[in-house]
């Protein structure tokens, strides 16, 4: 919801950063932050929950300078954008998978079936639109990804608060599993409703 906003000024604060990182690329970049994604993952299970956290926001951090550095040193391309949504997927997943390893408790593991489920509705409504999307030659400029993204609800910026709270308030993460779903859910309405106002 806030994503565009905040990219903006995220870019502004990194740009110095990004221009003396002229020996690494996008996406190696990419690949370390998926690392620490993983090791996110890894401390959720264990339940080392401030090192999650941590991890968490590094790999955050690294998704959003690769895009960053590849714009400011020309080495924008198709095959960079593909890579990142991967593995940003790749943490994305991981994680609450830590979460329902390290809480070993069946509510949990319902609420996380229902969240992963949610989040495969979720891509499909937005992958699917945005490619949709392409085909009109729809283009944000804004936006700064590879592909168009039709906002909703849950963004990026939205999903990084919702993770932070799992390790910050692991005793509430049924809750926080369950209302993050719903979030989510009416995500996807969101966008049922202004693809069939659009697209019509």
């Amino acid at each position: 919801m806030f994503d565009t906003t905040l990219r903006n000024a995220k870019d502004r604060i990194a740009e110095p950063i990004a221009r003396r990182m002229t020996r690494i690329s996008p996406n190696t970049v990419s690949l370390i932050g998926v690392a620490f994604g993983i090791g996110s993952a890894i401390f959720a299970a264990r339940q080392l929950y401030l090192w999650g956290l941590a991890f968490w926001l590094i790999n955050r951090a690294l998704d959003g300078l690769d895009g960053l550095l590849a714009r400011l040193h020309d080495k924008q391309d198709d095959f960079g954008g593909y890579l990142d949504i991967l593995l940003d997927f790749i943490a994305y997943a991981a994680i609450p998978l830590g979460f329902g390893l390290g809480a070993a408790s069946q509510n949990i593991y319902l609420a996380l079936a229902g969240l992963l489920s949610i989040y495969y509705l979720n891509t499909a409504s937005w992958m699917y639109l945005a490619a949709i999307l392409e085909k009109r030659a729809a283009h944000n400029p804004e936006t700064a990804t590879t592909i168009v993204m039709p906002a909703g609800l849950i963004g990026g910026f939205e999903t990084i608060v919702a993770y932070s709270l799992f390790f910050l308030l692991p005793q509430y993460l049924l809750q926080i599993f369950i209302i993050f779903s719903a979030l989510i859910f009416f995500t996807v309405i969101q966008r049922l409703i202004w693809a069939q106002r659009k697209l019509s």
